[in-house]
């Protein structure tokens, strides 16, 4: 019995489709359904833990910013991840309502440990001669470098030099705004590895 080259052309487009899908649900069957527990998708710089984008198949959502480090107490605070670069204000309502976003750390980081805001001012100039606002100082170390929140007035980034000791944490201008207007004299402060 002959065959048309049609017949052949068809025959050969079916096998290669299966082989396709069959290489698709492969991949997808090895594909984990969810982020492993403790990983956390990445969050735009000021992004808030306001839910967006749902969750789905019972795992966070794709967009969802990372958690309030489960180490950082409770309460109302500001926690501040040396590791991370990110800050999150946790409030009254707890780490679900929590605003977080990346900051842009100076050439000394503060130790881990509980601190409060001790002095605050609107604007200043920052170590590297920038002009700054929403200022949020909260420890002094021994060695005499002081660690606090601000962000620049012309929105830049700190560029430290090496050399220099300095403890400023820059933030973007609406995170510094956020900062100021969440965190008066006396809030406490949770620094984390």
């Amino acid at each position: 019995m002959a065959r048309s080259s049609s017949g052949v052309f068809v025959a050969g487009l079916t096998a290669a489709a299966l082989a396709a899908v069959g290489y698709l649900a492969y991949e997808a069957s090895a594909a984990p359904d969810r982020p492993a527990r403790g990983t956390h998708a990445s969050a735009t710089p000021s992004g808030a833990a306001s839910g967006k984008g749902g969750e789905a198949k019972g795992g966070p959502a794709k967009d969802a910013p990372p958690a309030v480090p489960a180490n950082s107490g409770e309460g109302k605070r500001v926690v501040y991840s040396v590791g991370q670069k990110r800050v999150w204000l946790v409030g009254a309502a707890g780490p679900k309502g929590a605003k977080t976003f990346e900051v842009a750390p100076s050439t000394v980081d503060p130790k881990p440990g509980v601190y409060a805001v001790t002095s605050r001012d609107p604007n200043g100039t920052g170590s590297d001669g920038v002009p700054i606002e929403h200022i949020v100082r909260f420890h002094r170390d021994a060695a005499g470098v002081v660690f606090g929140f601000s962000a620049a007035v012309d929105g830049s980034s700190p560029d430290p030099k090496p050399a220099k000791k300095t403890g400023g944490i820059r933030e973007k201008s609406a995170d510094g705004r956020a900062m100021w207007d969440f965190a008066p004299k006396g809030t406490r402060v949770v620094v984390v590895p």
